[in-house]
């Protein structure tokens, strides 16, 4: 299973350890996955593998329909 957030397609990026001598090491900044329930349309639940930054968003725009109601 990848590491990719199954909404947004949010994956590793690469970069590098930078010591204080200034040597160089490839790096890996994983996704902060989360895994979550979601329910569909049809009232059946399925399981998510989502990144924290788009639950954060999901749940913002939720609040907003709320509130616009």
């Amino acid at each position: 299973m990848a590491r990719k957030c199954e909404i947004t397609g949010k994956g590793p990026l690469t970069g590098n350890n930078v010591s204080h001598a200034n040597n160089k090491t490839k790096r890996r900044q994983l996704p902060n996955l989360r895994s979550v329930k979601i329910t569909l349309e049809d009232g059946t639940t399925q399981r998510v593998r989502v990144a924290a930054s788009t639950l954060r968003t999901m749940k913002k725009h939720a609040a907003q329909a709320v509130t616009a109601e």
